[in-house]
């Protein structure tokens, strides 16, 4: 699906735990999450480390849409 949503032009952050799989599906724009139950978080922090990290994430996918890609890219940090 990311793939046919870029094709009409919009830029799309596939936001995943596991790397190899967006790769595979040919994601431009990969943003590494933190666990297959807890994508967008971890359930062990306490609340405002929670949304720390939460923050981050959504930060780093931004970063990753305002980014040009030629090709498929991994944006770690």
């Amino acid at each position: 699906m990311v793939k046919e949503i870029e094709r009409t032009g919009l830029p799309v952050v596939h936001m995943c735990t596991v790397v190899p799989i967006s790769l595979t599906v040919g994601a431009n724009r990969i943003v590494p999450t933190v666990a297959i139950p807890h994508p967008l978080g971890n359930p062990t922090m306490n609340a405002a480390d929670e949304k720390e990290l939460r923050r981050k994430l959504v930060e780093r996918a931004l970063h990753a849409l305002e980014t040009p890609v030629e090709e498929q890219t991994v944006f770690e940090k």
